[in-house]
This record gives structure tokens, sequence and C-alpha cells, in this order.
């Protein structure tokens, strides 16, 4: 068979086997011991991702935009799958007995634009903006166009006055369903595409069959990686530098728990 003719052969989707909460808990303990065993890789893309979260801050308030501050920091936790690809990287070639490098793992970062997974990049991305503009149609809506001086100003018109409470409410049940729809888009999606040739569209299908066919443990999972993002946010953003690399080694163990090896 010729090259031509093996490259028209379908590739068989890949399997989903079912987990167990307990799969979920032995994910988190081997992204733990991923961390330990590598930590500079981990503290420098977890940095790297701590810092985008600070500038984002940093912008919206030299521009005077607080009222974004909430759903972008909720957006930002979003394009973590995407961020992690690095940590991905390194869970692999710790599973493989590959040596760690530096050159190695960021260049296969860095090759990734040539590949599948920049699609799914824009999958976020256009996620990402389409939940910011929900929250400036919501925002004007209850809110109207007034500008806010301040984030604590935004924060007493929310908690005090019945149009804040309205906006709030809608606003995260919205923000939760594209929450939801997102992570089971991305969870599998981009540790397969590193992981395999295979297309961002089959990636996504797959993603979202992993959560179906285990609803309970994906969407434990999921819960905790927000409670975790959102306490490693408050401090300015610091936090993620430890615990963005332990959830990104966890997810890659989820996945490889979750989709079966290639035949």
């Amino acid at each position: 068979m010729t090259q031509t003719e093996m490259a028209d052969v379908p590739r068989p989707d890949p399997v989903v086997r079912r987990i167990a909460v307990r799969d979920v808990a032995e994910a988190f303990a081997a992204g733990l011991r991923d961390f330990q065993a590598a930590p500079l890789f981990g503290l420098f893309f977890g940095g790297i991702y701590a810092l985008g979260g600070l500038t984002i801050l940093l912008c919206l308030t030299r521009f005077s935009m607080p009222y974004l501050a909430y759903p972008l920091a909720a957006g930002f936790a979003l394009i973590g799958p995407f961020a992690a690809v690095g940590l991905y990287e390194v869970s692999r070639r710790r599973e493989l007995a590959i040596p760690l490098s530096w050159g190695g793992v960021l260049g296969v970062v860095l090759e990734q634009h040539k590949r599948e997974l920049g699609w799914m990049a824009f999958v976020t991305l256009f996620v990402t903006i389409m939940w910011l503009y929900q929250v400036r149609l919501l925002l004007a809506l209850f809110l109207g166009f007034q500008s806010f001086a301040s984030f604590s100003g935004f924060l007493n018109i929310l908690m005090t006055t019945p149009e804040g409470l309205m906006f709030l409410a809608i606003g995260n049940v919205v923000g939760a369903v594209l929450a939801t729809a997102l992570f089971s888009l991305t969870v599998v999606s981009f540790p397969l595409l590193l992981d395999r040739e295979v297309d961002f569209v089959t990636a996504m299908i797959t993603s979202v069959r992993a959560v179906v066919t285990n609803p309970v443990p994906m969407l434990g999972f999921a819960a905790i990686v927000v409670a975790l993002a959102v306490i490693a946010m408050l401090p300015a953003f610091l936090g993620l530098v430890v615990i963005m690399p332990i959830l990104g080694h966890a997810t890659w163990h989820l996945y490889r728990s979750i989709v079966a090896p290639a035949p």
C-alpha cells in the first residue's frame, strides 16, 4: 500500500472508556507527582499563565473597565487547557521515559501552530469572546451604559441593587452554560491533539463523548478545577504558579484514563 493510499484509509475514532470518581483522584495524585518530579517546568508555565492574568487585571484597571474583571477572570480560567500544552508534554515524556529538556518541551509547544491544536485554540478564543459579549449585553440591559470608577463601586452596585443582583444571577447562569460547553469541548481534545494526529473536530467530539459517558466524574473534575483556580486567583493570580501546573498534569492523566491507547 502506498503512502497516499494509507493516508486515504480512515483512522478509527478514539475509544472512550468509562471511569470512576477514584480515577479523578488518581489523576490529581499523578499530576502532583509530575509537578514534584519536574517543578521548574511547572513553575515556568504556571508563571507565564499567572503573569497573563495579572496583565489583564492591570489593563482593566488602567482603562477603567472594572466590570470586566469577573468575567475576564472566568474566561481566563477557561483557556487553561490551551495554556497547559507544555505541561501535557512534560507528563507525556515522563510517561514514556523520554528525557526532559527545555528545547524538547518548548519545541513541541511551538510546533503546535502547524497542527490541529491551533484550531482548538481558535475555538477556545471564540467561546471566550462570546462570553465577554454576553456580559456586555447583560450589563447594558440591567445597568445601562453607565461607567464605573472602581471595582469596589461596581461591586457595591451589584450587591445592593435589584438590577445588579439580576445581572449577577442571569450572567452566572449563562456563564455556567458556556463554561460547561467549553469544558466538554476541550478537556480531552487538547491532550488528544498533542498525543495523536487527529483533526480538531474529531478531538472535540471525543471530548464531548468523554463527558457524556462519564458525567459525574468529569463534572466533578470540572468543579474541582474551578474551585482551585478561583482560590489560586485571589492572591493577585500568584497561586496559579503552583495550582495551574498540577491541574495541567492531572488533565493529562485523566485523558489517559478516559481515552484508550491507539491500536
